[in-house]
């Protein structure tokens, strides 16, 4: 499948739509303003900069569909006006793809070219076709994998996919701070976010019966505290948004990777039998109110709803998983 941010019917916003063509137009952005602006949320209003038509995408993303951490970048290209082109499909389809800047499903020569088979590992099983470009590019093999327009430079890890966006559309919107230390407190919210994440992964594939799950909730469970925690003081202080009073690529990691660690939810009966509970819950919700409070405020945006949404309201273990 190939993805585009295209544009619908109403201009004030870029949409992720199946296509069975290759990335070719553009996207749109609601830039996020302090809570001075006229805004129903006090925080969005529609830009008034004119949207241009963008003739490539100004980066293509090969990854597993749905995923949240994929999310990072496509709430970043809607917000700062970024073209994206993405390739995938669902997990258990990946193997059955050729991995490269040409991402593609299998055809007769890709499988009987052996150049190209690898050990499959980190998530995968059995062995997966990866050109030697691909692995030039990416070296340590992974997904979501993004390329610049001419397929050469390689840039992996969700968050660094996140950052380019935002570097390419820093002219229209600055998500990424507005100088060194406003771009490196951003940074310092992406690192303290690292840990969850490798812990989340853990646990939720520790969900599916990969790993042991009892230790998994455990060291998730202190993760989860520890992350929550910091946002939550931050957000009881006076600033608007985690990095401060503008949105920043902090609020977007923050709610895309809570958003694919609350799939907890749908495993009781498996956390039951090794005597655990979903960490997300009553408890934590009284423990850490306005970080909660502050995920909901972003959930309710439409450049976060759009991706997010769909995949808070149908998303399961057992879906990506099967």
């Amino acid at each position: 499948m190939v993805l585009g941010l295209r544009p619908d019917a109403n201009p004030g916003r870029g949409q992720l739509q199946a296509s069975k063509q290759y990335w070719r137009t553009y996207s749109s952005a609601w830039p996020i303003l302090p809570p001075s602006s006229t805004s129903t949320s006090g925080s969005l209003r529609k830009s008034r900069i004119p949207i241009r038509l963008l003739q490539v995408s100004a980066l293509r993303i090969f990854s597993y569909l749905p995923n949240p951490r994929l999310f990072k970048a496509t709430i970043t290209a809607r917000l700062n006006g970024v073209s994206l082109e993405i390739r995938g499909a669902k997990p258990s389809e990946l193997a059955e793809w050729l991995w490269d800047f040409d991402a593609h499903p299998l055809n007769d020569a890709d499988r009987a070219d052996q150049s190209t088979v690898r050990t499959a590992r980190k998530g995968f099983t059995g062995e997966i076709h990866k050109t030697n470009d691909f692995l030039q590019a990416h070296p340590f093999g992974t997904v979501p994998a993004a390329f610049d327009p001419s397929g050469r430079i390689g840039i992996f890890e969700s968050n660094s996919i996140m950052r380019a966006v935002a570097r390419l559309g820093e002219a229209r919107l600055q998500l990424y701070g507005d100088d060194p230390y406003s771009t490196t407190r951003v940074d310092a919210f992406l690192d303290s976010s690292l840990v969850f994440a490798l812990e989340s992964q853990r646990y939720l594939f520790a969900l599916r019966g990969k790993g042991s799950l009892a230790g998994a909730h455990d060291e998730m469970t202190a993760a989860f505290e520890a992350y929550m925690g910091g946002i939550d003081t931050v957000r009881g202080t006076s600033s608007v948004f985690i990095a401060g009073n503008t949105m920043t690529l902090a609020d977007i990691c923050f709610a895309c990777e809570l958003t694919l660690f609350a799939l907890e939810r749908h495993e009781h009966a498996r956390l039951e039998a090794v005597g655990r509970r979903p960490i997300i819950g009553q408890t934590s919700r009284e423990a850490y109110p306005r970080a909660f409070e502050h995920y909901e405020k972003l959930m309710a945006e439409p450049t976060f709803a759009e991706d997010l949404g769909p995949y808070r309201e149908k998303m399961t273990l057992a879906k990506i998983f099967a």
